[in-house]
């Protein structure tokens, strides 16, 4: 702002120096005396300034001129590229000018401008490494996929240039979703240059879409090769890869070989629980339970987790409810005081009929996070505990709208997935997929909906919900009859909602059905 200031005052400057100068030099008297072989010529104040400035356009031609007979001479006495020279001075100059216009125009989003002046470049230039690939990357602006790839593909032609023609043809295939032949590009790419970090990822995603785990397992090696990787991230990534590795093989019924990939999985990363999950099952089959225990209680100690608890339990699938809760100890007392592991316990004391202690593992969850799985157990402790019916029914309620806990949740998306994959279904990520509680959205509950909590309570207390208690009192005897007969018909139909809404939520969280044999089955 400052230089642009300055630069407007300097040529306001100058402009009134030369309308100064004209003025003078118009009204003095004095002039310019020229002699020439005898002859005399004057020139006034204008004229003089005139003929200065014809001789300096004078100059300048005979300047060119002179540079023109040199290099003729030049090729007169044998130099054959001295003429050619002489003219691609001007050339080249102009050429660069074009260039740097035309970069200027791609930095700018000015698409068109910039393949014109990439056309004139050439022209001038005769450089298609550089003008192609403004071309190319103005028509990707200008959403001209045609054009940019036959520049690439001309790109791709030349040795200088065939990493980046790969490249923008790799790009092109991926925006349309050809990932057959991207895949093949990305590999070529990367045998061109495999320090290419963005390469690099792209070919190991793609990969690993193919569920090709042996290829993208080298890519990952290669990336740490280069050090483009952290090795812990390196052994993260290698671990889910071993997994998914490890699931192609036991689903081709092949089972010790799933085995050893699943327990080499856990070992470079116990924090993975899927991996831990497996290798443990693969011990318990290879009738390794000491071992299997190991594994699970190791991972625990990382992030607690259902399927954890799922595995740990396949230990013995015969074991009666009051000897569950007598091993089980082994694993609740790691990390007691974690979401997962209170959830567990009050579980396995829901199973052996402890009611009471189920109620001391849930503690304060019920308030401080009440999900739907914590409030299907604490209903199903009410129910334990010969609660009325009324209060069953206020925490199943509450569990219709309450949040669905921890899930699957993609990191860079925030899609919610069923189980772990290694790749995100919505995104196509690679390990993106972490066990948290997603983001909340504000859903619209139906009309009444979000009163059911309150309307169950108000049964509970045996109230009127539609009527307040200073109502009724000032009420005449008669209108009180008919307000109570009313408020009985209410009551009835909202009882007829939340059966409804009791069946819904029953059949989403077994762990709160009232029945002890249900109850039993849902907790092994």
């Amino acid at each position: 702002m400052l230089w642009s200031l300055i630069k407007i005052v300097i040529f306001v400057a100058l402009v009134a120096a030369l309308t100064l100068g004209a003025g003078y030099l118009m009204e003095s008297d004095g002039g310019l005396m020229i002699t020439v072989a005898g002859m005399e010529y004057t020139l006034g104040p204008l004229q003089s300034v005139l003929a200065a400035l014809l001789l300096l356009v004078a100059g300048y031609v005979l300047f060119k001129l002179a540079g023109l007979l040199i290099a003729t001479l030049k090729f007169i006495n044998g130099d054959e590229t001295a003429l050619s020279r002489h003219f691609d001075r001007n050339r080249e100059r102009k050429g660069y000018q074009a260039l740097s216009e035309g970069m200027m125009a791609l930095a700018s989003g000015e698409g068109r401008l910039a393949m014109a002046k990439a056309s004139k470049a050439e022209r001038y230039l005769h450089r298609p490494e550089i003008t192609d690939l403004i071309t190319a990357q103005a028509a990707e602006q200008l959403g001209d996929t045609r054009k940019a790839e036959e520049t690439y593909k001309k790109l791709v032609q030349r040795d200088d240039t065939r990493f980046v023609g790969i490249r923008g043809l790799m790009k092109q295939k991926l925006s349309r979703g050809d990932t057959e032949t991207a895949l093949q590009l990305a590999q070529r790419a990367f045998a061109l240059k495999p320090k290419h970090v963005e390469v690099q990822d792209t070919l190991l995603r793609l990969q690993a879409q193919k569920a090709d785990w042996v290829g993208a397992r080298k890519t990952l090696n290669a990336k740490l090769k280069h050090g483009d990787l952290p090795r812990d991230v390196y052994k993260r990534r290698d671990a889910v890869l071993a997994l998914s590795e490890a699931r192609e093989i036991l689903d081709e019924n092949r089972p010790i070989e799933a085995r050893e990939a699943a327990i080499k999985a856990n070992r470079n990363s116990p924090d993975l629980i899927p991996a831990a999950a497996m290798a443990a099952r693969g011990l318990i089959a290879d009738g390794k339970k000491r071992p299997a225990m190991r594994v699970i209680k190791k991972a625990w100690e990382v992030r607690p987790h259902p399927d954890l608890a799922a595995a740990f339990a396949e230990i013995e699938p015969e074991e009666t409810p009051e000897k569950r809760l007598k091993r089980f100890r082994a694993l609740t007392q790691i990390n007691p005081s974690h979401r997962e592991t209170r959830l567990l316990k009050a579980e396995l004391c829901l199973a052996a009929e402890d009611f009471p202690e189920a109620r001391r593992a849930l503690a304060d969850l019920p308030e401080t996070a009440p999900d739907a799985r914590v409030l299907a157990i604490m209903a199903a402790v009410e129910k334990g505990e010969g609660a009325s019916d009324a209060v069953v029914r206020g925490w199943l309620a509450k569990a219709l709208t309450a949040p669905r806990g921890p899930q699957w949740v993609c990191d860079k998306c925030k899609t919610i997935h069923a189980e772990w994959t290694p790749i995100c279904s919505n995104c196509e990520a690679f390990d993106t997929l972490s066990w948290t509680t997603p983001p909340q959205a504000e859903v619209v509950l139906p009309a009444g909906a979000d009163m059911l909590p309150l309307i169950v309570g108000a049964i509970e207390d045996g109230s009127n919900p539609a009527v307040p208690e200073a109502e009724e009192v000032k009420s005449p005897a008669p209108e009180a009859e008919v307000m109570e007969a009313a408020s009985k018909r209410e009551a009835a139909a909202e009882r007829r909602d939340v059966d409804d809404a009791e069946e819904v939520a029953i059949g989403e969280t077994p762990a709160s059905e009232g029945d002890e044999t249900t109850r039993k089955e849902a907790a092994k």
